[in-house]
């Protein structure tokens, strides 16, 4: 073995057949192919997954068992690895509150740099807050009513876990008695209080208990100083019973309420009444640190979690750091203004007698019929039905007691709503109330997910939450120079934090992510964004000799961006690094040190290194696919004319998220490619508006929300719109292409038409692997039972009843041409359609999923293991097997993700038949490939984030290519013959094309 290579010997996971392969180390490898030819497998479930059980069976047994045990891949060998990182397409996080800021760690230098160097200033008056004294204090206790009972306090502990036994006897030594932890009060003298060492818990010692008055000045001032010593320099004031105003006496908006607020209701009933007691107190924390003196807001002590919406201390208190609220709509409620008032709340059935008796009564009090139409009664009457009335309203019953009467002001439909939605214990009446709910923008943080004091702590007159709203290119400038703007002892101190946070910004520029904003929520990521965040972030972590596998980076990365993620993989392979890419883009392949060629076809036909070495040599090789492609010998061809049609669908007006106010046309009857750089606003455009609008159109569908945008015109022209997108087809293991595009209920009948078969009484259900009857029930239908081996990898073996067939003996004599249904679950896609070429209704299925390049998938493999590419090609398929009605509208975003050149074509060709059956495509799409045979293209920019969102060209590829300022035109030009112009790549001199 030598230590320059990675040598991997019999490698047979999958369909690699016994592969053996020398990979360079410390270069920069691809590994391409046919879809299906084996690329994963050789990288990820081979040499990444080595690379990664040898580390964790290198740790303690203790150690390995707090990680996923891993499981021992099919190879006799494997020498010279390295330490395994795998940065691949999925999301960085589906938590609401991972952001692309908490995902890099921007946010953590962030939050310590505001709190190191941040100058709080009061969220009221804007002043800048300074220090308090103990005199001060005590006026502002004065200033409550006089008889106010109040208990002064001195916070010792506080969010810290532990028993606090020796804190309780200490302070019994030093002659207190008393204490409140987390809220409840304690004496000391008759028990101490049992706390969970595993908990955050608050401990409060009650200095003294006293009532307000003037003549007790000076013990009120003693015990306050006595507090701030005990706590240094912050004490609590505890009103148990707090007197009307006394909030704004003593401390306006710092004041908080605590204890159940809630109040007593009557259950989950309508009737149930707002009020009630409620177990009120207030308490305000006065610090010697942080107050605004003008205002009467204390502050808490500045520290890093002040600035994380993740912690009480920094999130929202509105909505707990999400940055959203649900809401009550009103478009929800009122969704037809045309019905009679008492028919027009949707929430509210008139035929409840609590619901008919209230619009009775409040309609009696405005003067007003309640079958009068809602649209028609005045504005002032129709608000408060809505919202609730200021002034009583008499309200009058009949019951089996009598006649009841009260006089109160009415609560209003939606308030009432959203207090039941608050109060309820029945999950049925919380449900039915969300029907009428929407997710809002946070009322009280705007969106920011911090309180209003740590959005009040400037860093050069800009808040951590205004950095957070700017995108990663913009952030840069703001970062660039900010130690002009600081004062020495600033400088100093922040000199570090500056330094690393430039550098992450910079790594993130440099991997093309510069238009993403800090604020981001990750689940909102597509898989190339979550790909490159991670890929920037091991940049800045400066590791050397580890190995990086990586899975197509380049997805969803405009041709421009491209060169820079290029640039960072080299510079990963400098610092000392392995690069071991799968990838199908060309400009990747000529810029890596060494290329992988997997085939010489897909599935069971693959599995072998068709050439290997530079872009030259796999370029010389006739018999590799993508060698054909490389050196020019094949091409995907232009289409001799476009189609032209005069019906449109036209967005107008899209303002969503960074759309400028645009006019989209979307010809109908035409293969429209939507591109632009990566942040430009593309997806917006396509889910949020066309589709979302679409829907809500067309199929009347209330749940979704389209994005901002004044009309969509010309939906007359299309019948239905289809979203074929890249989410899994199936949650688990037991759905499969055969079960989700409907092939296997026609597999099922024919073996249920055999002798056989009727002889022993089968029907279809009997060949299903879902049910009982037909399938082993050792295993459940799975065909592998998974051994667990405690420290060691979990084991997946073959069902010792079934062998792996999924079915009892029964079933599997049942044979159709020799086969048993375990044997065509086996069989791949191809070999399906040569089985089966005489049945009509499955070779039609069968061949719409050759035609979108999955000849090589079996027809039984799990769904949960088809990549995101896969899976929209399955959906692609299963749509195509529809009746083609024409005149729907197809919306796809990338189809071309994970697509070989050669299965590109294939794709091609079903996108432009399904376009001549009278249908609509539209297709989001980077591949230029793709983007020359589209009869329209819409290319968005001219950048991506805030600079983006505009119409930067739009027409055929060829005028799209003729203009400057279109970055996809550009390099459009050099695969358009009819061009003439220079495209940044048109040095590259190929062959002359040889057609398939």
């Amino acid at each position: 073995m030598s230590k320059d290579y990675i040598d991997v010997r019999g490698a047979e996971e999958h369909n690699l057949k016994d592969l053996d392969i020398s990979i360079p180390r410390e270069k920069f490898n691809v590994v391409t192919g046919l879809s299906g030819s084996g690329k994963s497998s050789l990288a990820f479930e081979t040499v990444y997954a080595e690379g990664q059980r040898r580390y964790i069976e290198s740790l303690s047994a203790y150690a390995r068992n707090f990680l996923g045990q891993m499981d021992k891949p099919q190879v006799e060998n494997v020498e010279g690895l390295s330490p395994a990182i795998s940065i691949d397409q999925k999301n960085a996080a589906n938590n609401p509150r991972s952001t692309v800021g908490t995902v890099t760690e921007l946010h953590d230098y962030l939050r310590l740099l505001y709190a190191r160097i941040g100058t709080p200033h009061c969220p009221e008056c804007g002043r800048e807050v300074g220090e308090q004294s103990a005199q001060n204090m005590v006026r502002r206790v004065l200033d409550l009513p006089d008889g106010t009972r109040a208990k002064i306090a001195a916070p010792v502990v506080r969010d810290q876990k532990g028993a606090f036994e020796d804190l309780f006897d200490e302070l019994v030594s030093e002659g207190y008695g008393r204490v409140e932890v987390d809220g409840e009060e304690f004496d000391l003298t008759v028990e101490t209080p049992d706390l969970d060492k595993n908990y955050d818990h608050d401990v409060d010692v009650v200095v003294d208990r006293v009532k307000v008055s003037a003549e007790d000045r000076s013990r009120i001032t003693d015990s306050v100083e006595t507090a701030l010593e005990e706590a240094d320099g912050s004490l609590k004031v505890i009103l148990p019973d707090p007197p009307a105003g006394a909030a704004d006496a003593i401390g306006g908006a710092a004041a908080r309420s605590t204890g159940d607020l809630a109040g007593e209701t009557q259950g989950d009933s309508p009737e149930a009444d707002a009020g009630g007691e409620a177990d009120d107190r207030l308490v305000v924390e006065l610090s010697e640190d942080l107050a605004c003196t003008h205002c009467g807001i204390d502050f808490r002590e500045i520290e890093t979690r002040s600035f994380s919406f993740n912690s009480p201390h920094g999130a929202c208190p509105e909505c707990e750091g999400i940055g959203e609220t649900k809401e009550v709509d009103e478009d929800l409620v009122v969704q037809d203004p045309s019905k009679p008032l008492k028919n027009v709340f949707e929430p509210w059935s008139y035929n409840r007698t609590y619901y008919r008796r209230q619009l009775d009564n409040v309609a009696d009090h405005f003067g007003v019929s309640v079958e009068t139409p809602f649209e028609q009664l005045p504005a002032d009457v129709r608000e408060a039905f809505v919202w609730g009335t200021d002034e009583s309203v008499h309200f009058e019953w009949t019951t089996k007691n009598g006649v009841r009467e009260k006089d109160e002001p009415f609560e209003g439909v939606i308030p009432n709503l959203e207090r039941r939605h608050v109060e309820t214990d029945s999950d049925s009446t919380r449900e039915h109330i969300e029907e009428y709910m929407a997710v809002t923008t946070c009322p009280a943080c705007e969106g920011t997910r911090l309180n209003d004091q740590s959005r009040s702590v400037l860093v050069d007159g800009t808040s951590i939450s205004e950095v957070n709203e700017l995108s990663i290119g913009d952030a840069l400038d703001h970062f660039e120079g900010l130690e002009a703007s600081l004062d020495d002892r600033e400088t100093k101190i922040a000199a570090e934090i500056l330094k690393e946070i430039r550098a992450r910004l910079g790594f993130m520029e440099e991997v093309g992510l510069d238009y993403l904003t800090l604020d981001r929520e990750a689940s909102t990521l597509s898989g190339g964004e979550s790909q490159r965040i991670r890929l920037a972030t091991q940049i800045g972590s400066g590791l050397v000799g580890v190995l990086y596998v990586l899975d197509e980076p380049s997805i969803g990365l405009h041709q421009r961006d491209n060169d820079r993620l290029l640039d960072t993989l080299e510079e990963l392979r400098d610092l000392g690094n392995t690069l071991l890419v799968v990838e199908h883009d060309e400009e990747t392949m000529r810029r890596a040190d060494n290329v992988i060629d997997m085939g010489p076809g897909p599935g069971k036909r693959g599995g072998e290194v068709v050439a290997q070495g530079p872009t030259e040599e796999i370029e010389a090789c006739e018999e590799s696919v993508t060698g054909d492609y490389l050196a020019g010998r094949k091409e995907i061809p232009v289409p001799d004319e476009r189609r032209d049609t005069d019906e449109r669908l036209t967005v107008a007006g899209a303002r969503q998220h960074n759309l400028a106010d645009l006019d989209v046309d979307i010809p109908v009857g035409q293969f429209t490619a939507i591109t632009g750089v990566s942040g430009s606003g593309k997806s917006t455009l396509m889910h949020d508006i066309l589709y979302k609008g679409l829907a809500r159109e067309m199929n009347d569908n209330t749940s979704v929300d389209p994005g901002d945008h004044d009309a969509i015109e010309g939906i007359e022209h299309v019948e239905k719109v289809r979203l074929i997108d890249q989410s899994p087809i199936g949650r688990t293991p037991r759905s499969n292409p055969a079960t989700y595009t409907g092939v296997f209920d026609y597999i099922r009948e024919l073996f249920a038409e055999t002798k056989l078969a009727k002889q022993r009484g089968y029907e279809k259900g009997r060949f299903s692997f879902n049910v009982k009857g037909g399938r082993c029930e050792e295993c459940g239908g799975q065909g592998t039972v998974k051994i667990e081996m405690n420290f060691l990898s979990d084991v997946y073996v073959p069902c010792e009843e079934c062998d792996g067939a999924r079915y009892n003996d029964e079933t599997l004599d049942v044979t159709y041409k020799g086969a048993t249904i375990a044997d065509v679950l086996e069989m791949s896609v191809a070999e399906a359609y040569d089985f089966f070429e005489h049945d009509q209704r499955i070779g039609r299925r069968l061949k719409l999923l050759k035609d979108v390049g999955l000849d090589y998938m079996n027809l039984g493999q799990p769904s949960t293991t088809l990549s995101g590419g896969e899976a929209q090609r399955v959906k692609l398929a299963e749509e195509l097997g529809k009746k083609d009605t024409g005149d729907t509208l197809y919306l796809l975003d990338e189809p071309t993700t994970g697509l070989h050149k050669a299965d590109e074509r294939k794709l091609i060709e079903v996108l432009q038949r399904l376009t001549d059956h009278g249908n609509t495509v539209a297709v989001i799409e980077h591949e230029l490939d793709l983007v020359k045979n589209a009869d329209h293209v819409v290319d968005l920019g001219p950048e991506g984030g805030e600079n983006g969102g505009e119409i930067v060209a739009t027409g055929t590829p060829e005028e799209v290519a003729r203009t400057d300022d279109s970055y996809t035109g550009r390099y459009l030009r050099d695969l358009l013959p009819d061009v003439d112009l220079d495209g940044p790549r048109a040095d590259r001199a190929v062959a002359p094309a040889t057609d398939d």
